[in-house]
């Protein structure tokens, strides 16, 4: 009886953090945009399960249900469908608190469509943080496969939302997440306070699950260093008075002063508490080894190989499987041995005891109680484990701008765009659209495509840079190759739309071939003959005769033949002729030039008949 006592009272003390510790309700902000009666800012708690959109927003209008007003039953039985139609906004379902769990209300409201779920409290008080259901009292099969979010809303608000449907009045909301998490530089700091135990159920597989799915975003970041990651292991202690008792034996190290609960409850059969707390220990100190390294990233693979290759339902949890996955890694077996230090020994260990305190929530950071739990930028985070949906969340963690590049993938990439392309311009004839998808939601932004960009608003217009519009699905213009010959609609200069070119008609989108033949657009000449071509046509003469393109008709051969012969004849006879009369001339003007110089020298010496006879010569 007394051990079953001590039992009690150390279960007793272990809880006590969870009930009596500084619990922070993580909230975000809902905006009520009508009717004017209510219009305003409000807060409200963001459930522990689903899918906040964080980082981003969602609008909607509200819904509050004539029955089943508790969203305890489905939604299907009373022939309801919160669907919403197209071209209408999305519906949020406002349901009263109590009569079942959280989580069910939320699933009921998600299979009849609605995209979020806002439950009106019951009673004034402060809000609360909607969590799961333990284990042991709900059926927990549904609640992994939550994926709209989930907020609670104070009572007033419920009642004030109730007032003015019942007055037929439209309310209309915006929810934002925005804030939820801050983001006050380029690299975001997470922690994840897990545990080693893989036979808790549900909530064990689904942590499993998450750290193998999430392990490649985690050390694309770390390794950029995006990020700074710190796993964390939440232990209990023993009161002094039980620590010599058998149930704090088997379930506590280092005399009473880290304790975990018995994976099975059941202190006859498996592995015992003390098994789950060195095996949490010895995760711990590869993280310090490995981030003291320089390769932090390595703790998710060793997390990850030990689930896979050491489970207690194999009896492999044990510290020999351990040692081996350690050893495939490359990191120092000593080191490890060393920072786990003795179990048995009645001493602090530093690494457990640091663990101890940073489980006490600092600033606006609240105590950790819940496993497993995820702080980002010293807040918690709260929704469903799942790879994309806290991707989302650390990628909000992150200044505007400066997100890293997988942030903006088709990781966080979310169906705004799938639904009327999101609102924004969309060439459908090249399928190019300025709807692009990222964790804060989407934008309309003019795309750049095979490196040319185009301009406008993004959501009525965007054109592609006018010289190079035809580089980019030919303009959204027509274009084929036939007959090897390319033909295009597309003007690849400042003109803007598209023109089929010569020789085929259409609207520029469309074009067909002209049969400039059958339309005596050619050849029309007596003794032409036509051949249309794809693009073109083709004429020819009857008889032998020669076709004359330029003016559209056929003459004969042999007289153009004779004719060029001729008009060559006549060249050259009249070529010969200058050179005859250009030779005459020359010689003509030698001769003249001859005879006045010899003149010249012969009167020198002996007067000529025309010259007189005294003539005077001056001495030299």
């Amino acid at each position: 009886m007394r051990g079953r006592v001590g039992f009690l009272v150390c279960i007793w003390v272990l809880l006590w953090g969870s009930c009596f510790g500084r619990f922070v309700v993580e909230k975000n902000s809902l905006k009520v945009t009508s009717p004017e009666s209510i219009k305003g800012v409000y807060e409200c708690a963001i459930g522990n399960f689903g899918v906040p959109q964080y980082g981003g927003s969602l609008v909607g209008t509200v819904v509050y249900p004539k029955a089943n007003q508790g969203g305890c039953k489905s939604f299907d039985d009373f022939d309801i469908s919160y669907k919403s139609k197209s071209g209408s906004l999305p519906v949020f379902l406002l349901v009263d608190r109590g009569d079942c769990f959280f989580t069910l209300k939320a699933w009921n409201a998600q299979k009849a469509g609605a995209a979020a779920i806002l439950v009106a409290d019951s009673k004034v008080e402060p809000l609360i943080t909607m969590d799961t259901p333990e284990e042991e009292k709900g059926d927990a099969d549904y609640v992994d496969k939550i994926t709209i979010p989930s907020a609670l809303v104070s009572r007033s608000l419920g009642d004030s939302i109730k007032k003015a449907l019942s007055a037929e009045e439209m309310v209309n909301m915006n929810l934002d997440w925005r804030e939820a998490l801050p983001h006050p530089d380029e690299r975001v700091e997470y922690e994840f306070w897990t545990n080693s135990n893989d036979e808790c159920g549900p909530k064990c597989d689904s942590q499993i699950e998450f750290v193998k799915n999430f392990k490649g975003a985690a050390q694309i970041l770390e390794q950029k260093e995006y990020t700074q990651f710190t796993p964390h292991y939440i232990t209990w202690y023993c009161p002094e008075a039980f620590a010599l008792s058998k149930q704090c034996k088997s379930q506590c190290i280092n005399h009473g002063r880290y304790c975990a609960p018995d994976p099975e409850q059941d202190f006859t059969r498996g592995y015992d508490g003390k098994d789950v707390v060195i095996q949490n220990l010895r995760q711990a100190c590869f993280f310090k080894v490995a981030n003291e390294s320089g390769k932090p990233w390595l703790w998710w693979d060793y997390v990850t190989d030990f689930a896979i290759r050491c489970p207690m339902k194999d009896e492999k949890y044990n510290k020999e499987c351990a040692e081996h996955v350690i050893k495939s890694l490359g990191v120092d077996l000593k080191k490890i041995d060393q920072c786990i230090g003795d179990p048995e020994a009645d001493v602090d260990n530093q690494v457990l005891k640091a663990e101890q305190d940073a489980q006490i929530g600092k600033g606006s950071r609240g105590d950790v109680t819940i496993l497993p739990t995820l702080v980002i930028n010293n807040r918690q985070y709260r929704g469903k484990l799942d790879r994309g949906a806290v991707l989302k969340a650390i990628c909000s963690g992150f200044q505007e701008t400066t997100e890293p590049p997988i942030c903006l993938s088709e990781d966080v990439e979310t169906n705004e765009c799938l639904e009327n392309n999101g609102g924004c311009w969309q060439d459908k004839v090249s399928n190019i659209t300025a709807c692009r998808d990222t964790f804060r939601g989407r934008v309309c932004e003019c795309p750049m495509v095979d490196g040319v960009k185009f301009f406008g608003d993004g959501y009525t217009h965007c054109e592609a840079s006018a010289a190079l519009r035809c580089e980019v699905h030919n303009g959204g213009c027509w274009k084929k190759t036939q007959e090897g010959r390319t033909y295009s609609a597309c003007i690849d200069d400042n003109s803007k739309g598209c023109k089929c070119p010569p020789g085929f008609k259409g609207d520029g989108v469309n074009c067909e071939d002209v049969d400039e033949c059958k339309e005596k657009l050619a050849c029309q000449c007596p003794a032409c003959k036509c051949k249309n071509t794809w693009g073109s046509y083709e004429c020819s003469c009857n008889g032998g005769l020669l076709y004359m393109h330029e003016h559209d008709t056929c003459i004969s051969k042999d007289t153009n033949t004779e004719v060029s012969w001729g008009f060559v004849w006549v060249i050259i006879l009249g070529l010969a002729a200058a050179g005859a009369a250009g030779y005459a001339i020359y010689k003509y003007r030698i001769r003249r030039y001859m005879d006045s110089e010899i003149r010249a020298i012969m009167a020198q010496y002996m007067p000529l008949d025309n010259q007189p006879n005294n003539v005077v010569h001056a001495e030299i």
